[in-house]
């Protein structure tokens, strides 16, 4: 069996890499619980070192790194180039405040000292998505490593030699061996492995159905997982917002990494007194968009990582319209080889859609009109999801009443959602449990563990 990368600009296969076997598996897991015992040991410092390591060979050769990512799930050179230097920041975060974060913390009891250690458990196995196939991997590495825990990375199928070319990053900034390590192998896979006494936690970026699996799992053999799944974040605009600004921001938030993110903006909730005006800039702003060659340095928006998405947008879009919703630009594949999905935007979406209720992953926007605030907070909230959720408005009052009332991990005020290593991520509801990045990133794995020394009473000395 093998791992085959397939150029979804062409469709032609890039390389293929073979899967480990049952041997090969037993191999890799022995190598990590090994290299756990005297990991856990080494010195803050020096795991801050090594990262701050990592960091800097991803700077040093970023170009080569973008274009793995491009011939391999489709990302445009320049989001490549950016998603290199966001990883290399996330590496610097994490060495630069890992040892204040991970210190131990004291508590004063007024009498025997007490203080909470933070404990690493061991082997964290990360089921990762092709979506950000460096950055993704990294927010999970990068923190755990610092904590003193051992990465397994299970890559997406579809980019497999980002797996090894992370694995091989690790290696060269000096990390000794097993400490990281690729598990080339497919989904069927991930069950018995996260079942193994050797693996001890797991986090898993991706589907819902996916979440489900792995914390069925995880559930069965009583270990920690973190969650980060789907999401349909809301972008509400209301009337008091900058609406040029927040129309050309929504192309841009609908279209990141062309449309195959879970922080995206998909659900459009806009006001009736500007509906007009920010529909119209919406849609040019979508028209113009620069679809093409991922390798191409001017391309915005590149192909779907691969055929079967390309068809799901596409039965999503036809189902949207056979349902009554009218197509305001886009909604078609685009012709010639690759598995391109013209930028659309779909306004009137009845319930009865599938849209309505599913997560949309390409670049499809689906645009509602409400007529007060009240409705478009309910309208926000009316999703299974809540993973990330952005409001635009210039009325403090207004912008406070949506912080607290959307239903979401995340809420950005006139500003499009994005990921930051300085800020803890994660979801509610079926987007997930659990938080990376930020100082929580570092506290999810590890075990903060309660400490109290009393003095030893004093010893008799009669005689």
């Amino acid at each position: 069996m093998s791992l085959t990368a397939l150029n979804p600009a062409t469709g032609v296969v890039v390389q293929s890499y073979p899967s480990l076997d049952a041997v090969g598996i037993e191999q890799k897991l022995a190598r990590s619980a090994e290299a756990f015992r005297t990991w856990r040991d080494v010195p803050l410092a020096e795991r801050a070192q090594l990262l701050k390591s990592a960091a800097s060979l991803l700077r040093k050769d970023v170009q080569r790194h973008a274009q793995l990512m491009a011939v391999e799930m489709g990302k445009p050179l320049s989001a490549g180039r950016a998603e290199v230097e966001k990883s290399a920041r996330a590496l610097d975060y994490c060495a630069d405040t890992g040892a204040a974060a991970l210190a131990d913390r004291p508590v004063d009891l007024g009498g025997p000292r007490a203080f909470v250690t933070h404990l690493p458990l061991g082997a964290v196995l990360a089921v990762m998505p092709w979506n950000f196939p460096y950055w993704q991997v990294i927010r999970f590495a990068a923190p755990n490593l610092m904590a003193g825990n051992v990465g397994l990375l299970k890559h997406a199928s579809n980019v497999p030699g980002c797996g090894y070319a992370l694995e091989q990053l690790f290696r060269d900034a000096g990390f000794p061996e097993g400490v990281f390590q690729n598990l080339p192998v497919g989904s069927h896979a991930v069950a018995a492995i996260l079942r193994d006494s050797r693996v001890a936690a797991v986090t898993l970026t991706g589907s819902t159905p996916a979440g489900i699996s792995v914390a069925s799992t995880a559930g069965e053999v009583l270990k920690k997982c973190v969650l980060e799944l789907g999401g349909s974040d809301p972008f509400i605009v209301l009337p008091s917002a900058d609406i040029p600004l927040a129309a050309r921001t929504a192309a841009i938030a609908r279209t990141i990494n062309s449309g195959q993110s879970c922080i995206a903006a998909k659900r459009f909730i806009v006001h009736a007194d500007v509906y007009a005006e920010f529909a119209d800039l919406f849609v040019r702003h979508m028209q113009a968009l620069k679809v093409g060659n991922p390798l191409a340095q001017d391309t915005e928006v590149g192909p779907l990582a691969t055929a079967a998405i390309r068809d799901e947008v596409e039965a999503q879009v036809e189902d949207a319209r056979s349902h009554g919703a009218r197509v305001l630009c886009g909604g078609h594949r685009l012709p010639g080889p690759g598995f391109f999905y013209a930028p659309t935007v779909l306004a009137d979406l009845p319930q009865s859609a599938r849209a309505y209720r599913e997560e949309v992953f390409g670049p499809v926007a689906l645009l509602h009109r409400v007529e007060s605030t009240d409705a478009a907070l309910q309208l926000a909230n009316d999703s299974e999801f809540g993973l990330g959720s952005s409001v635009w408005t210039r009325d403090e009052a207004e912008a406070a009443r949506f912080v607290r009332g959307l239903e979401a991990g995340m809420t950005f005020v006139n500003a499009l959602v994005a990921s930051d290593p300085r800020l803890p991520f994660g979801g509610v509801k079926t987007s997930g449990h659990g938080r990376e990045l930020g100082t929580d990133g570092f506290y999810e794995f590890v075990n903060r563990k309660t400490v109290v020394v009393s003095a030893p009473p004093p010893t008799d000395r009669t005689e």
